[in-house]
């Protein structure tokens, strides 16, 4: 074994929690190592955020091509080349991890290719292939390992007939039918994908509805707006088995009390994920594991001094942006700074379907449990001159309000690119502005953004436009 090697911050994953951490703490100055196994960007950057994007950009050109004649435009033929549709993708992916590589070198980190375990107090193991690579040692070590897709018993992904999102991002030829399990972010995007390049689409979810982490308003327009695109959707519902042919499976649900079999060419199983917290070294340490994820305080820290947590292997939410937020507030713990610990309430999240969907804050009912008087404001795209102009009339912005002291308690919304605007109600919230502020405040015409101004005066009785 080589010479042991010091650091000041060791960084296990070089996702967007870990390589934000490196360089963050690189620009304090602190003497940083990355140690990554498979590809510097992580899972958000090489098979997941990014390339996913790509996916839906080339689905969304799909839809509009076969709509030119709203536009003015007629075409004959239009058809779509499916490899070169996954390989724009792949390249997308590619561009962005070599950026990183980049990154990191013009901030003097130290990368290792290998897998990371813990070896002792401030102390590292680097393998590769089952062969030592380095003995590295610091005060500080962040573990920064994600997740990893969720397998249901019985129903196992395989790569051929049953995929997780790996293989759904891939595809060598496009199914005529295809059967999501999960309707979160992840199962919602590849049904939309996959619906827009005119796949027949099938929804099972297990809950009452479909994207239900978000407001049961925006959720049932959700619904009404894919099953309007061709998509069936089954919630309360549940997958009893799978039989598999030899090109195709029967799926058997449960819904209301009913079964049915439905048989599909491929099955996507998008039921959550599962942190990476195995032969990293966590025996004989304090680290608490919860239900896959790494127990941590609002700056990272574990039970185990100099061992510290982020990201997806740190609990929900799942998100890239909270990954790289927890990083840097972390590093700054480290380096005696006085961060504020991340509040997951300022925290968008966003759904890249057609029709997009975004929110912050509380949900409806979530602000009613917590026993506020509540102002409730909406807006219809209908209402706004520029989603009509751009052929996007169907969606809705709506705003919830504490009614005694006008804090914005959350967003929500559903339409074209709301995933763009949801950033201006985070910032509102960031810096706690009432609704007085944003009432104030001056929104670009013609612009959809209008619409989120009009729905926080539609909370108070003062909307101009519908």
């Amino acid at each position: 074994m080589a010479e042991e090697q010091k650091f000041d911050l060791i960084v296990v994953g070089g996702g967007p929690g870990g390589y934000v951490a490196a360089i963050r703490a690189a620009q304090l100055k602190m003497k940083v190592a990355v140690v990554e196994a498979k590809h510097l960007g992580g899972i958000c950057l090489n098979w997941g955020c990014i390339p996913t994007k790509a996916l839906l950009r080339s689905s969304e050109i799909n839809h509009l091509l076969h709509n030119m004649g709203e536009f003015g435009f007629s075409a004959d033929n239009v058809k779509f080349d499916l490899d070169k549709i996954v390989k724009r993708s792949r390249a997308v992916s590619k561009q962005l991890a070599s950026g990183v590589a980049h990154l990191l070198k013009k901030n003097k980190v130290t990368v290792f290719d290998g897998y990371g375990k813990l070896a002792g107090q401030g102390k590292l193991e680097v393998t590769k292939d089952g062969k030592p690579v380095a003995t590295l040692a610091a005060k500080n070590i962040i573990l920064a390992t994600g997740a990893r897709p969720r397998q249901i018993p019985g129903i196992e992904v395989d790569g051929k007939l049953i995929w997780s999102y790996f293989e759904a991002m891939v595809p060598e030829k496009m199914p005529k039918s295809m059967l999501v399990i999960g309707s979160g972010a992840i199962g919602v995007e590849f049904a939309s994908f996959y619906r827009n390049l005119g796949v027949d689409v099938t929804i099972v979810e297990m809950l009452d509805r479909i994207l239900p982490v978000e407001d049961a308003e925006i959720s049932g327009l959700a619904r009404k707006a894919f099953e309007k695109q061709g998509m069936k959707i089954f919630t309360a519902a549940t997958v009893k088995g799978v039989q598999k042919g030899a090109d195709n499976v029967t799926v058997t649900v449960e819904a209301g009390g009913k079964e049915q079999k439905i048989t599909v060419d491929r099955v996507i199983s998008a039921v959550g994920i599962v942190g990476n917290v195995e032969n990293i070294g966590l025996e004989g340490t304090k680290v608490k594991v919860d239900r896959t994820h790494i127990v941590v305080d609002g700056f990272g820290q574990t039970g185990e001094p100099g061992v510290y947590a982020i990201g997806d292997v740190a609990g929900p939410p799942w998100l890239a942006h909270k990954a790289s937020h927890e990083g840097v507030i972390c590093v700054e713990k480290i380096a005696g700074l006085h961060p504020h610990p991340l509040d997951t309430g300022n925290i968008p999240g966003c759904t890249y379907a057609r029709p997009q969907v975004a929110s912050v804050g509380m949900t409806e009912a979530k602000a009613k449990e917590s026993g506020r008087e509540i102002r409730v404001g909406r807006f219809p795209f209908i209402g706004n001159g520029k989603a009509i102009a751009l052929g996007e009339p169907e969606g809705l912005i709506k705003t919830i309000f504490d009614a005694k002291t006008g804090e914005l308690l959350g967003a929500h919304m559903i339409g074209a690119e709301v995933t763009e605007m949801i950033q201006g109600f985070v910032v509102a919230r960031t810096l706690e502005t009432t609704e007085a502020e944003l009432m104030h405040t001056v929104f670009p015409h013609p612009t959809v953004s209008e619409a989120m101004h009009e729905s926080v005066l539609d909370a108070y009785g003062q909307v101009i436009h519908f």
